[in-house]
């Protein structure tokens, strides 16, 4: 795995707020709040490298040449359910964004994903796209659901996400060693029931206040 595979954001209020948000006293309302914050923050790393094009601009004193973003509108897909909480705050940034969706859930003889839901915009292979999820865990979900978008041959693929564990980004780029990973952070391991260590629970149950 290249060491440019993985980008872990280490911006100062990134990891304040990542911090906040690890709190086992945290509220509902308060980690949704945080997430979408951090959201927003990485959401800015991981698109600075969105194609532009110059085109011709009127200010109100003078024409200009101008960059824009060019091609097809980005898609940002979220694996159900937590990933949903990363999506409002990217399409802040990028509003004309199209938004797929891809629900996986793991099999509990085989443990492995299988895929429940799968909806995306047209025209995949004109599009860059952005694969997002607040856990990087075993990485089995995040590989399956990237495999099952590259199957629609994306300009591009990225996968972002909060928490990372060594095992889940080993296993991740052990079948996409091509795919760039972005992460807030990389925690110690994962414990004997594959939650990430420290880490902050569940994701999904502490945005949406379920257990």
């Amino acid at each position: 795995m290249s060491e440019k595979s993985v980008t872990v954001v280490d911006h100062p209020l990134v990891q304040h707020k990542l911090s906040l948000m690890r709190s086992k006293e945290r509220s509902t309302a308060g980690f949704r709040t945080l997430m979408s914050e951090v959201a927003l923050l990485l959401g800015y790393e991981v698109t600075r490298d969105l194609p532009l094009e110059m085109t011709t601009i009127e200010t109100p004193l003078a024409k200009m040449e101008a960059p824009q973003l060019v091609g097809k509108k980005l898609v940002i897909v979220p694996i159900l359910r937590a990933g949903v909480g990363l999506v409002d705050s990217l399409l802040q940034l990028v509003p004309s964004a199209r938004v797929g969706h891809i629900g996986l859930y793991r099999d509990p003889k085989t443990l492995q994903p299988v895929e429940y839901y799968l909806k995306l915009p047209d025209n995949m292979e004109d599009r860059d796209v952005l694969v997002v999820d607040p856990m990087l865990a075993t990485g089995h979900s995040a590989a399956e659901a990237v495999r099952r978008i590259q199957d629609f041959k994306p300009r591009s693929v990225k996968f972002l996400c909060l928490l990372a564990a060594p095992e889940g980004i080993e296993h991740f780029h052990s079948v996409h060693p091509d795919v760039p990973l972005w992460t807030a952070a990389i925690d110690e391991k994962l414990n004997e029931k594959g939650y990430i260590i420290p880490g902050l629970g569940d994701a999904g149950d502490r945005l949406y206040g379920t257990k």
